[in-house]
């Protein structure tokens, strides 16, 4: 499949999932397609064929280079590429691998199926961007993780187990297997369940003797170290309405819609810390804990958590504010910038509970 993406979005791949999964056409309208489905699910992966991952290839163009009107959407005040809304077509990324984007050349996007388990699937994508030379250089490669749901009883349901032929297939294939036992080690190591590592407790008792001065003997006095920030004074916030127009297949709002704002937050406040602007150099694994329903108000708070010579570490914590004053964790990301600039000023915890953010941060931007 390949044609403008903003047509297969827009048009052809999302008209066809809402008759796929029986999503609602119309908000609004009083309907129930899922009434449709009952009965007809079935009821473990044994009773699924097999298919193999070029079974789900497919690819799509962001003309760019052609068709101004579509560049508009993408461009930002630096005559770059707006990076949030790559971000939001791919609905996830991992690794930029080389070079960076321009918004003058068409980009083309492509991925199918990789990795599948009982109720889950990995998909891998990969964008290329044109070259002068007309041909495709590969930039990155995004993975979406995916886990599929009965849309009546709402419980997980199993997928087509994967046919794999092919070294390549194989090999991407181990891959998802590495990548499901990397995902469960990290949730195992969080610093919610664990301490910090004898080595990170020494960090943070060193940064913490820098903040005493040494011609006072107490605790409670604190000194901000030359050349630093406190990192209470860092904090950038948004709050997001969020309209049925932003919604996905099953009436959620779309999560590449709110890794969109999270990144555009984290990149306006990694801007204001540098007084630069920043460019992105690594956006870690985004993992959605909670749907967030239309109407809800989105609080995005964002906070430079770590760095390193030229380089920040921000994490952007979304939750979805009930008008209760109830709050729901959805999102935590975790984006890592390039300020260029040699004499970046270091960010300095005061508390525990920033020590353990500074941690946190250090953590992902040394992985």
């Amino acid at each position: 499949m390949l044609c403008n993406i903003l047509e297969v979005f827009n048009h052809l791949v999302r008209e066809s999932l809402k008759d796929l999964v029986g999503a609602v056409r119309i908000w609004g309208v009083s309907e129930d397609p899922l009434s449709k489905l009952e009965g007809a699910a079935v009821v473990t992966q044994k009773d699924l064929s097999p298919r193999k991952p070029q079974d789900s290839y497919s690819e799509a163009v962001i003309p760019l280079g052609s068709d101004s009107v579509v560049r508009e959407r993408y461009i930002n005040l630096l005559k770059g590429l707006r990076f949030g809304r790559i971000l939001e077509d791919l609905d996830t990324f991992a690794e930029l691998t080389k070079g960076s984007l321009s918004v003058f050349k068409d980009i083309k996007m492509c991925g199918n199926v990789t990795w599948s388990g009982t109720s889950s699937m990995e998909i891998t994508m990969n964008l290329h961007q044109e070259t002068s030379e007309n041909q495709w250089e590969h930039m990155l490669t995004a993975t979406f993780l995916m886990v599929a749901r009965n849309p009546v009883t709402k419980k997980s349901y199993p997928v087509n187990p994967l046919q794999l032929e092919t070294e390549k297939d194989k090999k991407l294939f181990e891959l998802g297997e590495q990548n499901k036992i990397k995902r469960q080690e990290e949730a195992n190591k969080t610093l919610l369940r664990v301490p910090p590592s004898e080595e990170e407790r020494l960090v943070i008792h060193d940064i913490f003797l820098q903040t005493i001065d040494p011609n006072l003997s107490t605790f409670k006095a604190r000194i901000k170290p030359v050349n630093s920030v406190w990192m209470e004074d860092t904090i950038l916030k948004n709050l997001v309405t969020c309209f049925p127009e932003q919604r996905n297949l099953y009436s959620k709002i779309f999560g590449g819609f709110i890794m969109r704002k999270a990144f555009e937050l984290a990149w306006a406040n990694a801007s204001l810390y540098s007084n630069t602007r920043p460019y992105i150099k690594t956006i870690d694994d985004i993992l959605f804990r909670k749907p967030v329903e239309i109407g809800s108000l989105l609080f995005l708070s964002s906070q430079v958590v770590y760095t390193k010579g030229s380089m920040l570490q921000l994490k952007v914590h979304a939750e979805v504010v009930g008008l209760d004053g109830s709050r729901a964790v959805t999102n935590d990301f975790h984006f890592t910038f390039d300020s260029k600039q040699d004499n970046l000023k270091r960010v300095i915890p005061q508390t525990y509970a920033e020590s353990m953010l500074y941690l946190d941060g250090k953590r992902h931007f040394e992985s």
